[in-house]
């Protein structure tokens, strides 16, 4: 993997637990930066990035005996419609909860928890405490926490541009996004599912002082769920790059476009 390579920081009842170098979305990043930037790993039981998964199932052939060769060739709605059913109200530590036993509602729970996982509050100690306990399975977030204070430690902080509680500097933004493009169930069962999130994420600090700014990739994030609590909860999780478009000829935004765009537009709640 480009910048930088993963690092294992342990092995916990059979799971490698992979934890931060610097960079939340693991590559994606500028050649001539610092591999110091490269990437915030987290695989296994934990968040934040490497392995597996293709996205999006295609569709079938919708034809049938009166088809017509426009309904041969429609897409399968599954892979991409909303469902129609009532999204979650209820939320927990800020997140999305209580999402339905079904592969719906483990596809809902996946990309509101990759959009948790992936925002500037797990840069911050009590807030990626809340936000482990809240999606992991009770075993999964004891075994993360220690690990994952170690990785968040005051250096990595620094290298990310923010402050030793993960605040960044006056007059300036840090920027840490995921914004789910499509999901996928690749396994289901009453008990467990195996869903797949293709994202895009942003990452960087916005400001006139920045020497990193705001920048993107697209990856894949991986849940094992389970259902434990009432509520679809995650196991593991492992990310890989993309797939990723041809990037388009887009003008970069200056660091207050950035800022204020960050500002103005918050994130979405997902539910299918």
């Amino acid at each position: 993997m480009t910048p930088g390579d993963e690092h294992d920081y342990g092995e916990h009842s059979g799971t490698r637990l992979r934890l931060p170098e610097t960079d939340p979305y693991g590559g994606g990043r500028r050649p001539a930066r610092s591999s110091s930037r490269s990437l915030v790993t987290v695989v296994g039981v934990v968040v934040l990035l490497i392995a597996a998964i293709a996205f999006a199932n295609r569709g079938g052939d919708d034809t049938s005996a009166s088809g017509t060769p426009q309904q041969a060739n429609k897409p399968n709605a599954k892979s991409t419609a909303p469902s129609g059913t009532k999204p979650v109200e209820s939320k927990r530590a800020g997140i999305p909860s209580g999402f339905a036993r079904t592969e719906q509602g483990a596809q809902s729970a996946a990309a509101n928890y990759a959009v948790a996982l992936g925002s500037t509050g797990m840069f911050k100690k009590d807030s990626r405490h809340s936000l482990v306990d809240t999606v992991y399975t009770t075993g999964a977030a004891t075994k993360l926490q220690g690990a994952m204070d170690q990785a968040y430690s005051a250096d990595f902080l620094a290298k990310m541009g923010l402050d030793a509680q993960g605040d960044a500097p006056k007059g300036n933004t840090f920027v840490s996004r995921v914004v789910p493009v499509g999901t996928t169930v690749e396994a289901y069962s009453d008990t467990t599912a195996k869903v797949a999130v293709w994202y895009l994420g942003l990452i960087g600090m916005s400001g006139t002082t920045s020497t990193d700014p705001v920048t993107s990739s697209w990856k894949t994030w991986t849940f094992e769920l389970t259902w434990a609590d009432g509520d679809w909860k995650i196991a593991a999780d492992n990310q890989r790059n993309g797939p990723a478009p041809v990037p388009g000829d887009d003008q970069a935004a200056t660091s207050d476009e950035i800022s204020k765009a960050i500002e103005e537009y918050g994130g979405f709640t997902y539910a299918r």
